[in-house]
């Protein structure tokens, strides 16, 4: 298990949009340039909803090992612990995975006796389905804050009826939990950007995230439960031509206290092509990445380490 040193600096500059606000687009351009990441408030998403799938959450990684583990393996979907994609990287975390469509199967969820799959799937979907609504508010922005004659430009992707999006809910145990802490920070999920086009973060008020900064620095994110935390991804960097630039973050399991954190992960379908928007280029020559297909690149991502810059296999300077 990886430990580091102690760290205690916190990032108190994370970009602030409060959706609210008729100057937030430009904000949210703002942040998308230089952070690749920003808070969002006001954002309408129902608290009686974040609550609901936070206490099934709690459920499921309150119940004994060998009853979660009936659960997975997550392949891609169910349940892991502690090992993280296929290639050997490895975390202090336990998680779900699962699809956004509202028709998946929750069967494998019916072995934790204290759940019941259809409390699961209503609440992931009402969740969800709010959490859509605001990541497509937040794209369409982008898209009139870069003056993209077509407003549904990014967020028609995530509305489309064959998205592949995802919804991913981890559990972070605490540091006294673990018997190798003695001060240290041990790593939760490692260094990473995230693939699809858009994240969507919400976290209970434990301390863990961090981003990476432009001069290197990893900065510790504070933590706030009333609001969502927003990552672009590496196809929305990609379709910006390398404008927006998809963050590279990291969480350490560096409280006394566990940490909960629900993600919706913002993906196309399968088969759409991933390339820079022609409006955002000079020219035909000016584009940074060769065309690709989702389903490509989520498949090179699969066979890549996490901290793996996985772009750089569709990057034109690196194939010329």
């Amino acid at each position: 298990m990886v430990i580091l040193s102690k760290a205690t600096s916190f990032f108190n500059g994370v970009p602030l949009i409060d959706l609210s606000k008729p100057d937030s687009m430009n904000l949210i351009v703002k942040a998308c340039e230089e952070f690749g990441f920003f808070k969002v408030v006001n954002h309408d998403v129902p608290m009686e909803f974040i609550s609901k799938l936070e206490s099934e959450a709690i459920k499921f990684f309150s119940s004994p090992l060998p009853e979660k583990l009936k659960a997975g393996p997550a392949d891609p979907f169910g349940y892991g612990n502690k090992q993280i994609g296929k290639k050997g990287d490895i975390g202090w975390v336990e998680y779900i995975l699962v699809s956004t469509n509202s028709e998946f199967n929750y069967q494998k969820f019916a072995s934790i006796s204290s759940l019941n799959p259809e409390n699961i799937r209503a609440a992931v979907n009402d969740y969800v389905t709010e959490v859509q609504k605001m990541a497509c508010e937040v794209l369409e922005m982008l898209a009139e804050g870069l003056k993209i004659h077509q407003r549904n430009v990014f967020s028609k992707l995530l509305m489309d009826e064959k998205s592949d999006s995802v919804f991913r809910v981890n559990h972070y145990a605490s540091c006294s939990e673990i018997d190798e802490f003695n001060g240290n920070n041990v790593i939760g999920f490692g260094e990473h950007t995230d693939p699809q086009i858009i994240s969507v973060l919400r976290s209970n008020n434990t301390s863990g995230l961090q981003i990476l900064l432009k001069d290197g620095d990893w900065m510790s994110v504070p933590p706030d439960e009333n609001s969502f935390f927003v990552n672009v991804g590496d196809s929305l960097q990609v379709m910006t031509n390398g404008r927006f630039k998809s963050v590279k973050h990291r969480v350490l399991a560096n409280s006394v206290k566990s940490r909960l954190s629900m993600i919706y992960f913002g993906g196309p379908p399968l088969s759409e092509k991933i390339a820079p928007l022609p409006s955002l280029m000079e020219g035909e020559d000016s584009s940074l990445y060769k065309e690709f297909t989702w389903f490509e690149y989520k498949k090179s991502a699969y066979k890549t380490r996490l901290a793996d810059n996985r772009l750089i296999l569709f990057e034109k300077i690196a194939a010329s």
